[in-house]
Formats: C-alpha cells, structure tokens, sequence
C-alpha cells in the first residue's frame, strides 16, 4: 500500500509518488507516532497520580545564571558535527536516500568538510548563548515532578527498545548475524517487538531508579500507553507490508460479513517487495503477494487498542494497589501475542514437544508474570 509517504501523498492528494517524500519511511512515521501518542498518554497518567498524591516531587537545585557547560559544548559539538556529516551528503544522493534511508544514515559514508562546518556552528551558537546568560540570579529550589520527565523517559524507553528488539532479533537469526555480524547490527530492519519492550523496561527501570522515582506507579501508568503505542505501531506495520503479516489466508467463509481485505490481503506495493511484480507498474515497490494472507497486523491493532481502553478504565480503580494494572497488562498482552502467532509467519521451535515461536514462549513468560504478579500484588496490598 503505503512503503513510504510519497505513496500515501499521492493517494490523498495526487503528488506523483516516489518523490522526495520517500526519505520517510510509512513504518518509521507510524513508529514516530506511536512514541509520541505513548508520551502525552503517560504524562496525563503522571499527572492525575500526582494530584492525588501517589507521586511526589523531588526537590531540586538549578542556578540559572550557571552558563553553558563544557559538556554542553562537547555534546553539541559532536551532535553538529554528525549532521553536518551525513545530512548534506544524504541529500547530494537522494536516490540512495530514497531507497535505502536507514542504511545511508547508519553508514559511515559523509563529507567531513560539513561536518566540521556543522560542529563549529554549533559550538558558536551555545558561545553565543553562554554569552547572554545572565550571570547574576541565584541558584534556587524547585520541585520536579515526575510528569516533568516524560521526555527522558520517553527517549530512554526508544533508546532501550531499539537495543532490546535488535538484541532479541539478532538471537532469534544467529546464523545470519555471524555471516556479516556490522550490516546486521547496522541494519534497520530485523526489530522483534519483545526485546524492545524488555529492553525499554529495564532502560526506564535504572531511569527512575537513578532519580529516586517510585517504580510501581509510574509502571501502572505507563501500561495503557504501552499498548495502545504498540496497536499504533502495528498501523504503521500494515500500511507499509513490513513482513509482520499472517500465513496464507483460508477460503473466506459466507459469514463473513467484514470488508474482504479483512479477511486477507495480498499488501500491493510491499516496502519488502515480496511476491510478484504488478503488470503494468513502474514504480520503486511493485510487488505483490501471490497469495492473500491473513493481515494480522489489523487484528493486533484492533486488540491493542481494545486492551488499552480496558486499562484505561480501570486504571483509577486499581490506584490503590500499585504494579497491579501494570501485571494486568503484561496478561492481557501475553495473550493477545500468543494467540495471534497461530496464524503468523514466524521459525518454530521444539519446546517440550510443543512447536512454538519465539515470540509464544516469551508471551508465556508474560502471562505467567502478570498472573504471579497480580497475586503478589493483591497480597501485598491487603497486608
């Protein structure tokens, strides 16, 4: 359908597609999307815990008249000297851009005259900065709540699910990984959904942990929008053809009262040009699958997304008993992952005398944990 923006463009407004807008990638957006959609649901979340005290601020010094610090100037400096690096050569091949967008930013290729450019225009921009700050207002004590750390939260839940989800996926595809151990690891493809969220939870537990948050609460706000950022990511999913799609579709029964791509659907314009080539098609993505298939990725949007209202419901019932919503979710989630891998394209594995995939055993994991975590919960909380 949709392998990146300039084909979406071109159906809703009718801009010629495979234009500069395919530097942005449908499932990137959608991925974008769904961390944003996470932060404004978690932060309303924070807050309501804080009003009603659950949460409470931590008391902490800032002197604004400190200036710009030398790492300030080291990290900027790095930070303008990487885009002055890869940014104007991206652009001088945009062809290669276009194709390949994640494998030109991730490689080593750039002009390192820009780069120097970029990196002094960053340092003499926080020189001018330092230059203006006043220098006289005294330090003094604010109270920062943990609502007001959202953005870091956030970043440090991206920055730990990227290194999660290529973690677990390099486990899952070994034989691949030892071939050529950099392009895998420099790859944008290959992102398995459970590493991401355990490597985004341990990344976010050592964050609170680090600045003396409460783990629980935030967890149990943290759990609807979760879920509800992953059914928006499963869109993104859709739309692109990004693989995560079913094995091939059964007859569709007279019953079936739903609009047939439902049912299956054969992803026309794939981003992984999979199947066969479309007659008559001239464009960068012309493939598609020979046989309709089933798109679990809407059945994942549609359960994530009901999931998320169930939590949201109950998230101000369950306030009083922290880590409880939090274990509901990781149940909830088990099961919807389980089962919707019965009729998903994904290796097999011999678990006693089960075939299972990766994703059913660590789905397993889940429910067991929400389960043994809700008990332990319940129990504590009657104490």
């Amino acid at each position: 359908m949709y392998p990146d923006l300039s084909y979406l463009f071109h159906d809703l407004f009718g801009t010629a597609p495979d234009n500069w807008l395919s530097i942005f990638k449908t499932f990137g957006f959608f991925l974008l999307l769904a961390f944003i959609v996470a932060a404004r649901l978690l932060k309303w979340e924070l807050q309501r815990r804080e009003s009603i005290g659950q949460l409470q601020p931590r008391r902490m010094t800032v002197a604004p008249g400190a200036g710009v610090t030398t790492a300030d100037y080291l990290f900027n400096g790095v930070f303008g000297f990487v885009l002055g690096y890869k940014v104007p050569y991206a652009i001088a091949n945009l062809d290669t851009w276009k194709e390949d967008p994640t494998g030109v930013l991730l490689s080593t290729e750039g002009w390192w005259w820009s780069g120097l450019l970029g990196g002094l225009a960053f340092l003499g921009y926080y020189y001018y900065l330092s230059t203006k700050a006043p220098s006289d207002v005294q330090p003094r004590e604010v109270d920062v709540y943990p609502s007001d750390r959202v953005g870091p939260i956030t970043m440090m839940a991206a920055l730990g699910g990227i290194l999660g989800a290529k973690f677990f996926a390099i486990l899952e595809y070994l034989p691949r990984f030892f071939e050529d151990p950099l392009g895998v690891l420099l790859s944008g493809d290959g992102l398995a959904i459970y590493g991401g969220l355990i490597g985004g939870a341990l990344a976010v537990f050592w964050y609170l942990r680090r600045n003396h948050i409460p783990a629980m609460p935030v967890v149990d706000a943290v759990a609807p929008s979760l879920i509800v950022a992953y059914g928006v990511g499963r869109i993104g999913c859709q739309l692109s053809g990004d693989g995560d799609w079913g094995i091939v579709a059964a007859p569709q029964p007279a019953w079936w009262f739903l609009p047939d791509w439902v049912w299956s659907y054969d992803f026309p314009h794939n981003v992984l040009e999979r199947g066969v080539k479309m007659a008559g098609c001239e464009l960068d993505y012309c493939y598609r699958l020979a046989e309709a298939v089933y798109p679990t990725s809407v059945y994942e949007t549609v359960m994530a997304f009901g999931i998320g209202g169930v939590l949201w419901a109950l998230r101000k019932r369950l306030t009083p008993v922290p880590g409880l919503l939090f274990a509901i979710y990781l149940f909830f989630n088990g099961v919807e992952r389980f089962f919707i891998e019965f009729i998903r394209v994904n290796d097999r594995y011999d678990v006693l005398g089960l075939s299972l995939s990766q994703a059913q055993i660590i789905a397993i994991c889940f429910m067991l944990a929400g389960l043994l975590g809700g008990w332990y919960f319940l129990r504590r909380a009657r104490v």
